[in-house]
């Protein structure tokens, strides 16, 4: 559905979007991730013909970019981080406007503006002047005329941003059910919000593709040894956290322990093994055999978070420094 190759973008001296190439089958959901200035929004308006790649080839539903961006625009609905809207307007008026843009008119027009309305939960403000609308009515509105004329493709640039955690849940529910129908291209910073809604990531980095793989598969390659987390009872009495842990640690093939949480009479730990080595098995023997209660033993899975920020190499920022008083000046 979606076909990238070699796409590449220059400004001058600047190169924002170098030479990244991806694909994304019809009907999936990815998430589009990257820092701020990572090139995410340039490439989505590359791939929507609000501007020309430098180089390379990218085709959408079929149509190239840049010989037939006509065709291209005829089936994708876009909603950039900024709604395109206009304030002076009316919300059902704006959405009949763009409505007859795409095409639509007569009964059909009025069932896609009523259907949208319904759908992004802005029928009670149809009659409203945008310009007195919340920022998540109109984040709403802005999704609305993205898919008012049921197009092939959608490119959401951060469609949550400014709603209420109720809102936020109501439209990844509605990216959901579009899914199959649509094919998705969401780019958000809410990464929980990409784990649940996402079957693939594509993660870019000062322009650069750095991954494209689903969050399973991701998170495999990311964490490289296994790491599991174990949760261990006791049998009518006091466990030893640091007893438990020793035994954990002389393992074969253990590399790492840690005590995550102790409670009356158990603990879970989490257990790294060297690369390549399965060493499950031996500690479900070992806690049996040590008259323990094995309660759970499960692979801990990183988060899309932690692996996004290994893969673009950003740290979480430093606290600021203590506040040194002025030196008194001595009259």
């Amino acid at each position: 559905m979606i076909t990238v190759q070699e796409l590449t973008k220059r400004y001058a001296r600047t190169i924002a979007v170098d030479h990244i190439s991806f694909s994304v089958e019809k009907g999936q959901i990815v998430g589009f991730l990257g820092p701020n200035g990572a090139g995410k929004t340039t490439t989505m308006r590359m791939l929507t013909c609000f501007f020309p790649p430098s180089s390379g080839t990218a085709t959408v539903a079929g149509f190239d970019v840049l010989e037939q961006p006509l065709e291209v625009r005829r089936r994708i609905g876009y909603l950039p981080e900024t709604p395109p809207l206009y304030l002076e307007m009316e919300t059902v008026d704006y959405l009949r406007f763009v409505g007859r843009l795409k095409g639509l008119s007569g009964a059909e027009l009025e069932k896609r503006v009523d259907y949208v309305a319904d759908r992004c939960s802005v029928a009670d403000v149809k009659k409203k002047l945008m310009g007195k609308l919340s920022k998540g009515y109109r984040q709403r509105v802005g999704l609305a005329q993205a898919i008012i004329h049921n197009p092939e493709v959608l490119i959401l640039d951060e469609p949550t941003a400014g709603l209420d955690p109720k809102q936020i849940n109501e439209t990844r529910d509605l990216i959901k059910g579009l899914a199959g129908d649509h094919t998705i291209i969401l780019s958000t910073h809410i990464l929980p919000e990409v784990e649940q809604t996402c079957q693939q990531v594509i993660i870019i980095n000062k322009g650069r593709l750095v991954a494209t793989d689903s969050v399973e598969n991701l998170q495999a390659r990311a964490r490289g040894a296994e790491t599991i987390l174990l949760e261990i009872g006791a049998r009518g009495g006091e466990l030893l956290a640091p007893l438990v842990q020793e035994k954990l640690e002389r393992v074969t093939g253990v590399s790492r322990v840690r005590c995550k949480q102790q409670f009356d009479q158990g603990a879970v730990f989490e257990v790294e093994s060297d690369k390549g080595r399965l060493a499950r098995g031996d500690l479900a023997r070992l806690v049996v055999e040590s008259g323990w209660d094995l309660n759970e033993l499960r692979p801990a899975a990183m988060s899309l978070e932690e692996i996004f920020l290994q893969l673009t190499g950003s740290e979480p920022a430093p606290p600021p420094p203590a506040e040194v008083p002025a030196p008194e000046v001595q009259a």
